[in-house]
Formats: C-alpha cells, sequence, structure tokens
C-alpha cells in the first residue's frame, strides 16, 4: 500500500554510519556495532513471522515485560481496528523482548494509532510508536544485527534518526541519501555487505 500519509516513509533510506551520529554527519562508524551493520545483510521478506501490510503496520517499544498479545490488541483497539499483533519474543527463553508490531485493518485506523498513541502507557510503562521500518526503509538493519534505532545512552550503541531520537541540525548539510552516489567515487556500497563506507559525499554547505 502506498500512497497519501504513508508515501513519505518510503523515501527513507537507512545507513548505519549516520544512524550512529547525533546529527547524521558521521562518515566512518563508532563502534563495533555500526561495523556490524554495515556488512549485514537483512532481508526481512525472508522471516515467515513477519506478515501483513507494512504499510498498516506500527512499532510498538519500551514494553513492558509482562504485556501481552492480548493486552496490546486490547489497548490498540481504541485506535482502530486491529488485523494481527505480534510481540516479538526471544528464540531461546521464549520471553518477551520489549516490543511488537501491530497491523491495522485500513489506512484510517493506523493513521490514529501512530498519530495519538505515541507515549501512551501500558502496563505502567511509557511506550514508543513508529512506523515498521523493517519493510519500507530501504537498508534497514535491526538492532540485533548492530543497527535499529534509539538504545540506551550507556550502552555507548545510541542510533538516530527515529521519532524519539530525531538526528539534530547538522553542522553541514547532507544530500539526502536517494541522492548520494553509494559510495560510488569511492567504489563502495554500503547495502551491498562488501564493505563499510569510508567516507560519504557531502553537498556544499553554502
Amino acid at each position: 500500500m502506498l500512497g497519501g500519509f504513508n508515501s513519505w516513509f518510503s523515501d527513507e533510506i537507512y545507513e548505519p554510519i549516520q544512524a550512529g551520529s547525533i546529527d547524521g554527519t558521521d562518515t566512518v562508524p563508532h563502534d563495533r556495532a555500526v561495523v556490524r551493520a554495515c556488512l549485514a545483510k537483512y532481508d526481512p521478506d525472508k522471516d515467515p513471522k513477519i506478515q501483513g501490510d507494512a504499510y498498516l503496520t506500527i512499532y510498538v517499544g519500551r514494553l513492558h515485560y509482562e504485556t501481552t498479545e492480548q493486552r496490546l490488541t486490547e489497548v490498540f483497539s481504541q485506535f482502530g481496528r486491529v488485523a494481527r499483533t505480534r510481540l516479538v519474543t526471544d528464540v531461546v527463553t521464549g520471553f518477551s523482548r520489549g516490543f511488537a508490531f501491530v497491523t491495522f485493518d485500513d489506512e484510517r485506523s493506523f493513521r490514529n494509532a501512530f498519530m495519538n498513541a505515541n507515549h501512551i502507557e501500558v502496563d505502567g510503562r511509557q511506550v514508543l510508536v513508529d512506523f515498521e521500518r523493517e519493510r519500507i526503509v530501504r537498508g534497514f538493519v535491526p538492532r540485533r544485527l548492530g543497527g535499529g534505532l534509539c538504545g540506551k545512552k550507556e550502552s555507548g550503541q545510541l542510533r538516530f534518526g527515529g521519532r524519539d531520537r530525531p538526528f539534530k541540525r547538522p553542522i553541514k548539510k547532507i544530500l539526502p541519501s536517494n541522492a548520494l552516489p553509494r559510495f560510488a567515487e569511492h567504489g563502495l556500497d554500503l547495502f551491498s555487505g562488501r564493505r563499510c563506507g569510508e567516507k560519504t559525499v557531502r553537498a556544499d554547505p553554502r
């Protein structure tokens, strides 16, 4: 589903090096996890657990670890018709990893949840609501592979560019990601997984 409220989501491109920078101007990885993200080969379409319309799906983070799928369905049903709820769990323990994805039946419901559910309280926790990036944002790499967004300050692996931690205004303007020649000047391709970027192309700051 494309168009209307959702169309701008697909214009984004995820670049691990820039996601690790508070103003999006980093040109080299600042931690090892960013390097892993640059080298990662991730295809969400190969994960059978990921289903439903990506453009009608919200990400819900910072959940209480005892919050259930049923509870989430109940909470988000106040914003519209919920088609599917998927609580992400640890593959070994089966315990919640503290985030989930909620898919709605229609765009109006999705829009209502996206605009109004961010920071609501669920089971004593103020949750983060954003749109699903895995299948929408080109090159997105999940947290477990060194990418993702947000994170804890004490970990030293904060990721910026999301709804809760947007980029600060850069000192020098960077060309939009979809205008970058994919580091062609240096024979690099950030999304191929062959090498990690050493240098980006900057716009004239004037």
